[in-house]
């Protein structure tokens, strides 16, 4: 399967580089770049082999023949490209949040101007794989690291009728890599090291994300009061999510098996005991969960983590192409994770 990226340049770009060069079906015959282009790969990202392949264009008519393009383009770059390479029959996934919503409405809610193309909205699915069907399309929008993350908790209990969806609370922290790999001031060593902060607060671009995963598993109008947090470490996602019970007597029993009935045969989802730390999905597919009861309030706790580069991003991306093309969900891809 002749496979290119456009943005292998960046964070995201460079682990899809690193998981197609392992994947026995995509063949790697072009990498795309913006500034970069011309470059060779390993002055961007000296870590992977074959780093003497120049970086071409990401201009879709500089494309030679491909079956499969994953877009991993900063917002707004994506929208032009992907529908003129999938108008054209390519199969595409785009990294990006701009085929991610289902409507002009909460387009607008999350970036605050009107879709390019909203009549495309409803054409992209929305590629999170364990919850959505990602084998009858060309085009995949793959989800953001905070919705993947909270999305995979929530979801399963929203649907099963055992939380309002109208009370969810969301505290999520992620490492740096999260933003990307552009230099500002607030990402510099000595502006992050040994301190955290919110950021987005009340104004998230992902709230209407989740909302919209959610009401369209569950038919059940979701309401999310979001608040991420920078934290000093390098990739990762940690999510804290609660609700309020519709039984405040329902068991954290029920809870658990609510969810590990959802995943029940998923290779990248797996249900434990304690509160999952990130360290332990880092360069792995996986995300961890589990849920508790807090009793004095009759609310549930959700823990979820992940990698944001992987899970988060590149990896979910791989595994929905996989499905797309009829591919074992798990093929070319890392189910363990690193440690220490």
């Amino acid at each position: 399967m002749k496979t290119a990226i456009l943005g292998a340049s960046g964070y995201a770009g460079g682990e899809l580089v690193r998981f197609i060069d392992d994947h026995d079906e995509f063949h790697l015959v072009h990498l795309g770049a913006h500034t970069q282009s011309g470059m060779p790969l390993g002055s961007v990202h000296p870590h992977l082999a074959g780093g003497s392949r120049v970086l071409g264009s990401n201009d879709p008519n500089a494309l030679p023949e491909v079956d499969l393009v994953f877009l991993a383009l900063p917002h707004g770059a994506s929208a032009e490209i992907g529908k003129a390479l999938a108008d054209d029959g390519s199969r595409v996934v785009d990294l990006g949040a701009d085929y991610r919503l289902d409507s002009d409405d909460r387009y607008r809610a999350a970036y605050g101007q009107p879709h390019p193309h909203p009549e495309d909205l409803g054409e992209w699915v929305y590629g999170l794989p364990e919850l959505f069907d990602c084998t009858d399309t060309g085009r995949i929008a793959s989800p953001g690291c905070y919705p993947t993350t909270t999305i995979l908790g929530l979801a399963p209990l929203v649907v099963a009728g055992l939380i309002d969806p109208g009370t969810i609370v969301v505290n999520a922290v992620s490492g740096v890599s999260g933003a990307g790999r552009k230099l500002a001031e607030q990402f510099l060593f000595g502006s992050i090291d040994e301190g955290v902060v919110a950021y987005g607060v009340g104004v998230h671009r992902h709230r209407p994300e989740m909302e919209m995963a959610l009401e369209l598993l569950s038919g059940t109008r979701a309401s999310v009061t979001f608040t991420p947090h920078l934290v000093p470490m390098q990739r990762g996602i940690v999510a804290t999510s609660t609700a309020t019970l519709v039984d405040p007597s329902t068991s954290r029993a029920v809870l658990l098996d609510a969810l590990r009935s959802a995943y029940e045969g998923r290779p990248f989802v797996e249900v434990i005991d304690v509160p999952p730390q990130s360290r332990w999905t880092v360069n792995s597919n996986r995300a961890l969960l589990s849920t508790f009861v807090d009793i004095p309030t009759g609310r549930v706790v959700v823990t979820a983590a992940l990698d944001n580069l992987v899970k988060g991003a590149a990896g979910q991306a791989v595994q929905a192409a996989n499905l797309m093309l009829d591919l074992p969900e798990d093929t070319g891809l890392p189910s363990h994770g690193w440690m220490p």
